[in-house]
Parts: structure tokens; sequence; C-alpha cells
């Protein structure tokens, strides 16, 4: 007889989990979240296979009905309206309720990357953010901003869910939140004045390979990444977390289609020794992200690595790699980039001015997706050269304000000739403020002209608004 009271107890067990198996949300619906305002904001979970599940909201009165398939899965759109709250969400199925507080209707955007994004506002240990306890101690939970960080995970599978936790603007919930994140968030509150919502799906030292599906990599990249891991059923021994396809599965698969604005994105530094291939690699990216979240023009707008040693000063893979992430912005429409080449630290890859880099991020938000105008937020960008005798006049793709420091030599740029041996090299702005005239004693001939090309440069060409000019060079020799 004894022996039969475990297999009624293990029975009993099942039948309560059965009896309990009801409604489900991933976590990223939950208590604090903001949805995007003025949408058909997406909603998903997991019911009884047939099951009908209702949606209230006390922003309106009106309800939505979905029916979970044979899996138990269920989808649904939930109309919102303009920003405010906090409010009230409910689900109901059959007797079972989940009701979800404190949300608020704003503006939502999803904030992924790798360690730059990943940086708390209350920093690394000894990598602090820059003016952090002036932030943190003075935040107010009356200020509408929220920010969602997503737990790493890894994973050979698409998973539905990825352990995720909303915070409120109080000083622990600032702490927690992704600093390059945060200061995009305050940046938008306070030119918008309703509340902001930030997702951070983020994981250091990973490479954007790892960020895409694995049905993308088979089709367009399968001759140039090992997937054999995935047929084994085990991750690689070696950094399994940089595999690819395996933080698609893990962590960003959850999140598809959660309704936002657009996305920010801040990597490049483990990709940087291929950065040809990124030209390829990002572009797929995006257009993988608009795909799944089923717009084509959602904003993308990603960070250009800052300076940064790496394996020494005068490396050429840092500086190679901001010149490919600025190539990739033709490639990409409704694209922007954050230039942060003044931003970067020699002796510190996570560089402790997050503040100019979030900003910078949000001027190309408000200025292209809000209507913010008298403002230039786009850095200039290397457009062509012509060699004149001695002189390389360089011209750049650059607001009507044109380039700044005028009336002064301008360091930090070289010229070769028809040996390939580069010259330190200045330039000055000519009268039309969208070229500079580059020359250096030592180059009588010049053939190419190069500005940044290095692991550790210093920015010293901008526009009228402070934004750096992007590293280039104007040829292609290795």
């Amino acid at each position: 007889m004894k022996r039969l009271i475990p297999v009624i107890a293990l029975l009993l067990f099942g039948s309560m989990t059965i009896m309990k198996a009801g409604i489900t949300l991933p976590d990223v619906f939950s208590d604090n979240m903001v949805l995007q305002q003025n949408s058909d904001a997406a909603i998903w979970g997991t019911a009884e296979p047939g099951a009908k599940v209702i949606i209230s909201q006390t922003w309106s009165s009106g309800k939505t009905t979905a029916v979970a398939d044979s899996e138990g899965r269920w989808k649904a759109s939930i109309p919102t309206v303009s920003a405010g709250g906090p409010y009230e969400i409910c689900i109901r199925s059959g007797k079972e309720k989940i009701t979800i507080s404190n949300v608020l209707l704003g503006e939502v955007w999803i904030c992924a990357g790798q360690s730059n994004m990943e940086m708390q506002m209350k920093g690394f240990a000894g990598q602090p953010v820059n003016d952090a306890a002036y932030y943190i101690s003075g935040a107010s939970p009356e200020t509408p901003i929220r920010s969602c960080n997503f737990k790493r995970v890894k994973s050979l599978k698409e998973e539905d869910n990825c352990p995720a936790k909303w915070y409120v603007n109080d000083p622990e919930g600032v702490a927690e939140a992704s600093a390059t994140a945060y200061f995009f968030a305050l940046r938008l509150y306070e030119t918008l004045k309703v509340p902001v919502g930030v997702i951070n799906v983020s994981w250091g030292g990973t490479p954007i390979e790892a960020w895409m599906d694995k049905e993308l990599i088979e089709k367009e990249f399968a001759d140039e990444f090992d997937m054999e891991f995935y047929a084994r059923g085990e991750f690689r021994k070696d950094t399994p977390h940089r595999a690819p396809g395996v933080l698609y599965n893990g962590m960003l698969h959850a999140l598809v289609p959660f309704t936002a604005k657009g996305f920010i994105w801040y990597q490049g530094c483990d990709n940087r020794a291929r950065f040809e291939q990124y030209k390829r690699l990002q572009p797929a990216f995006v257009k993988m992200l608009r795909e799944q979240w089923g717009n084509e023009d959602m904003p993308f707008y990603f960070t250009q690595i800052a300076p940064y040693e790496y394996e020494n000063p005068d490396g050429r893979t840092g500086g190679y790699m901001m010149w490919a992430q600025a190539q990739t912005l033709a490639m990409i429409p409704h694209s922007g980039m954050a230039t942060t080449h003044d931003a970067g630290e020699k002796a510190c890859i996570h560089p402790a001015e997050k503040k100019k880099v979030g900003d910078r991020l949000a001027f190309l938000a408000l200025s292209n997706d809000y209507g913010i105008k008298g403002f230039d937020p786009e850095a200039p960008i290397f457009s062509s050269v012509e060699f004149l005798g001695d002189v390389a006049r360089v011209k750049f793709d650059v607001g009507n304000m044109g380039l700044s420091p005028i009336n002064m030599d301008i360091p930090g740029f070289e010229l070769a000739g028809e040996d390939h041996v580069f010259h330190p090299a200045t330039a000055r702005i000519s009268r039309d403020k969208s070229v500079i005239e580059v020359k250096s004693p030592d180059v009588k001939s010049p053939v190419a002209v190069r500005y940044g090309m290095r692991n550790w440069s210093e920015a010293t060409l901008f526009n009228c608004y402070g934004i750096p000019a992007s590293p280039f060079r104007s040829d292609n020799w290795e």
C-alpha cells in the first residue's frame, strides 16, 4: 500500500497542474509596462487549447477577444489611445484572470546590443557612468520613464518567453536601467512630455550574428558560419553565447512582435576584425527585424563604436569598423548613426560618457520621427575626394550649416601617395563649408586620404551642432 502513495501523489500533482494550467503571459507583459500609444499594440500568451481569451483595459470600454489554437497559443491587438496613464489591463479566460497594473501609454523603443548597451546606470565594477549618482538620487516615480531588462538567455531553439522585469523611475529602478537607453528615454521625455518605455535586450561580448535568426544565417551566410552545433543539439564549448542565432533564440524572439516605435542598437566591437562582412550583416539584421515586426519603415538608430586601444592604440580594426558602420547608413533606409569619436576612452572599452550617446540617438529620433526641427543630428559622412596637386579636397554629406571648426588647421588626417605610405596631414574647411582641404608636407602627390583610422584616435572635425564626423578612408587597400 505504501508504494501506491507516491504514485497517487504524483497523479494528483499532475491533475492539479492541468487544472491550474490556464492563461499565461510572457514576462514583458507585466506591471509597470509601457505600451505604444495610438497603435494596435500586440499582446499574446497561452491558454487552454480552444479557450476564449477576453482582454479589457481601463483607457477604453472596448474589449478584444482571441481564441487559443491547438497548442494553446493566442495573439491579439489592443487599440491604444494617446499618451497617459496609469491604467490596468485585464486578461480573462473562463474563471481565470490576470491583471497588469500601473500601465502607461507612450513611446516604446527596443534597445539592444552588447556591453555598452547593457551597461547599467550603476556602471560596472571600476567602470562608472558619468553623473550616475545625480540621476539615480534625483529619480522620481512621478517621471513617466520605465525600463525593462531582459535576462541573459542563450538557447538552441526559439523561446516564447525570456525572464524580464519592468522598473519604475525610482532610484533603484534607474540604477538598474541601461545607461544609454535611459539617457535616450530621458531626452525623449523632456522634449515630448509623454511616457517613454525602453526595453533592454543585450549581452556583453556578443557578435551581431548571435542576434540573427538561424533561418536568415543559413539562407544568406551559410558558408560563413559554423552551424553544426545545432545538429548536435549542444552549444559550442567556447563562448557559447557568441554562437550564431543563440541570443535571437533565447532573448529577441521572445519580444517579437512587441509593438514599438523603433530600435536603438549599440554593438560592433566583437565584429571589428570582420568589418567588411559587417557591411552585409547589419543590413540583413535590420531587414530581419523589420520583417518580423511587420514594419518595413521601423526606425533603426545605431551607435558607432568608440575609440579604444584594443590590442594596441595604433591597430586599425577599430577605425575600419567605424567606417564600415558608417557605410551601412546608405544600405539601410530610415536609419541613423550616433557617432562617438569624441566619447571614447583609450584604456576602457566601456566609456563613462553615456549621456552623450543616449542624447545623440534621441536627437536622431526627435528629428526624423517626431518632427523636431531647427538642428542637424546627422554626423558628417565622407562623400568623395578630388586630388589636385598636393591637396586632397574632401567633400562630406553634412547639413546646411556645414563643418566646424573654421579658420584653423585641423589635425588627425593622413595622406598617402603612390607608395601607399600614410603621413600625418592637416585640414582646413574651405569656403564651401561641406569641403575640407587636406595637405601634408611629406606627400606631394596624394592619392588617398584617411581620418581616424586607428583603434585610438581623437575627434577633430564636427558639424555645427557638435556631432563628430565619422572616421573614413578613401582607399580600399589592405
